[in-house]
């Protein structure tokens, strides 16, 4: 009896491998060029922050006090030179107290990381703004159940220098508090209204700096 001859049977097998590596480097380079076009769009307005829609919100430095709460727009106002609070509340993006001249505003905005797994909801992109020569410190703050005020170690700092000014994502700074709760010697990564704390707010320490613009994305930031 004749033989089959397994020659058809290689050049399958062949055909198949060629295939393969085909499909794999074909997804090789379209991994590659899309990182590639997603970085550009993310840097494509020159300004650093991403492109798409956002909510705008700006920090205002003013040398006298405001007289009246103001709740509504997308600006808080602050001393020019001074400290004060704006109290933080969980719901859609919203400025509740627009004045904290007289020493607390208030700001709400939604839970950056329900789960704590170190990937944010939506991320704060900020910059400074105005006559160059200003600096501003942003630190988040809370309290424990016994009135005990905990404030992160990760400040954000926002200096007016000369020239155009740019973008920098600050959701590490202001979504969290990073503090040694148990004092053990290690920090603890603690989001935007988790339970083990309250009374969330930021402390504003301004001194000269006119603006500070944030942009919050609905994009997310691995803090991890």
């Amino acid at each position: 009896m004749k033989k089959k001859s397994s020659t058809n049977g290689s050049i399958g097998l062949v055909t198949m491998i060629l295939a393969l590596i085909g499909a794999i480097t074909a997804g090789v380079i379209y991994g590659v060029g899309y990182e590639q076009r997603r970085s550009v769009t993310s840097s494509a307005a020159g300004h650093g922050a991403p492109n798409g829609a956002h909510y705008n919100l700006n920090i205002i430095g003013v040398p006298k006090g405001k007289t009246a709460d103001m709740t509504s727009g997308h600006r808080i106002f602050v001393p020019l030179v001074g400290k004060c609070s704006v109290a933080l509340s969980q719901g859609e993006f919203s400025v509740l107290d627009g004045n904290c001249t007289d020493g607390k505003g208030s700001f709400q905005l939604p839970n950056p990381d329900p789960d704590n797994d170190g990937v944010t909801t939506y991320s704060v992109w900020a910059r400074a703004l105005g006559k160059p020569g200003g600096k501003s410190e942003t630190t988040t703050c809370a309290t424990d159940a016994t009135g005990v005020e905990y404030c992160s170690v990760n400040t954000m700092i926002q200096i007016r220098n000369k020239g155009k000014t740019s973008f920098s994502d600050v959701s590490r700074q202001l979504l969290y508090v990073y503090v040694d709760l148990n004092g053990d010697g290690v920090l603890e990564r603690i989001p935007l209204f988790d339970e083990r704390l309250k009374d969330y707010y930021w402390s504003y320490d301004n001194n000269g700096l006119k603006i500070v613009q944030f942009r919050f994305y609905e994009i997310p930031t691995n803090v991890n």
